[in-house]
């Protein structure tokens, strides 16, 4: 077993090393210069869109399944997890306060790859047999790039990441585990509840799903975020130093300090942009899926609704985390580590209520997790469509379900392991297709935006 472990993690090794990391940070590059810097100057509109009904189906029958908004946040529930309070501490700690910053840099590229990705969902999306709209690489990479074989590549490590990685043992033993500790309840206990609840929400298919996403993500997020605010108010006087050493870090080498041992350049950089990939998924093919099922009549417009996930996965709920582990210099304390990090860290900056503090960071934790595993329950609910049929979708489901209630008992490090290779291989069939496909993402975009000019024009025109 023991050299089963250390072959899976030599894979493990290379597949996350650095020409992964390069092809989904340069894509990202290339995506940016090739749109115009889309995520910049194109922000403010996406955020409006995404608070806003799209005219164009109000008054007809729109494709789709749930809201735009519904889409965003179920592609956000799988994405704002476990990663955003403990993904933030193990990688600070590895590579030193600097890594916020190129996690910052994964994110502002990663805007235009989830762009890409669906407004690429959208326009190849079909109607399944029980007339759900279903979507996302394995359909664009057929149907768009017209390679089956690497369509159906990725549908198999999507179904490998729900059942064996992100989506099911990750989320419960982390759920299970903050449960147990901060308030005494049997982890048995725990994985019953979780298990029938997973179970309630999943079983009603996409529009159950996106109803609790809806309450749930909005919710946790904002008062995470209104959490660490509170934390930076109260300790105002110490951001800018802590600012200058998270932009300082990124740039020279972080000397040991504490529990830290010291960090390069090169460290900081691949472990803020791995651990701000694997956070926000840009470019690796899940959030596209949900946003194959959002009703609109436009890839591009739908594109830009998605495009602010990232945006608010990364740019600000892992942000916060970051900042507030460096500002009360936790992330280098050798006593606590990942989600233990995190909490001392909001109980040192909250000292006169450090049980607040606490109890943000293990309900936002809990809740994170279990929005995280009904996304990836849909996820990979539809690479079971594409690849076997609706016929295929029950039995997909029981079976999910069943490792959910067997999640909490399982501390093998070699199913870790196996879901780390598969995550990072959903990535290549995915980013191959949105590169082949750039000359469609571009002129869609375009001719979009050229439609808008023409229509505001003839609208002053009128109103002369």
């Amino acid at each position: 077993m023991e050299k089963i472990n250390q072959i899976a993690q030599s894979i493990n090794t290379f597949v996350w090393g650095p020409p992964l990391l390069i092809l989904l940070v340069g894509t990202g590059i290339y995506l940016s210069f090739r749109l115009g810097f889309l995520q910049v100057f194109k922000l403010p509109l996406a955020l409006k869109y995404l608070f806003s009904e799209d005219p164009e189906t109000k008054d007809m029958q729109a494709e789709g399944d749930i809201s735009a908004f519904a889409s965003v946040c179920t592609a956000l529930s799988a994405t704002i997890g476990t990663g955003n309070i403990v993904g933030v501490a193990t990688a600070i700690r590895l590579g030193g306060p600097g890594a916020l910053f190129w996690m910052w840099m994964a994110a502002f590229f990663g805007m235009a790859t989830k762009y890409a990705e669906a407004l690429l969902a959208v326009k190849y999306r079909v109607v399944d047999e029980n007339g759900q709209m279903s979507g996302g690489p394995m359909y664009y990479i057929e149907r768009g790039l017209k390679n089956k074989f690497l369509a159906k590549c990725f549908a198999i490590f999507g179904i490998g990441v729900a059942f064996f990685g992100i989506g099911t043992f990750a989320q419960v033993n982390s759920i299970t585990s903050a449960v147990n500790i901060a308030f005494k309840v049997p982890v048995v206990v725990t994985g019953v509840i979780l298990t029938i609840c997973v179970a309630m929400v999943t079983l009603g298919g996409i529009k159950s799903i996106s109803k609790v996403s809806e309450f749930i993500v909005p919710f946790m997020a904002v008062s995470y975020i209104l959490g660490t605010v509170v934390i930076l108010i109260m300790n105002a006087s110490q951001l800018p130093a802590t600012v200058a050493l998270i932009l300082k870090s990124a740039f020279t080498p972080t000397a040991a300090a504490g529990g830290f041992a010291g960090s390069t350049v090169a460290l900081a950089l691949k472990s803020g942009v791995s651990r701000g990939v694997f956070s926000n998924e840009s470019g690796l093919g899940s959030a596209p899926i949900a946003a194959a099922a959002a009703k609109t009549k436009s890839c591009v417009r739908q594109g830009l609704v998605q495009m602010t996930g990232t945006f608010f996965d990364t740019i600000l709920v892992c942000s916060m985390t970051g900042i507030t582990l460096v500002l009360t210099g936790m992330w280098n304390n050798p006593n606590v580590e990942g989600a233990a990090a995190t909490t001392a860290a909001f109980r040192a900056g909250l000292p006169g209520i450090p049980m607040v503090g606490e109890l943000i960071v293990t309900v936002g934790l809990i809740f994170f997790a279990f929005t995280t595993i009904l996304g990836w329950n849909y996820y990979g609910e539809r690479c079971t469509e594409y690849l076997f049929g609706v016929k295929g979708i029950n039995i997909y489901k029981y079976i999910f379900i069943a490792l959910v209630a067997i999640g909490p008992f399982l501390k093998l490090n070699l199913i870790w392991t196996i879901a780390d290779i598969v995550n990072g291989l959903m990535a290549i069939p995915n980013l191959i297709a949105i590169i082949g496909l750039s000359g469609v993402i571009a002129s869609e975009t375009k001719k979009y935006f050229e439609d808008i000019k023409k229509e505001d024009k003839n609208k002053q025109t009128v109103g002369m």
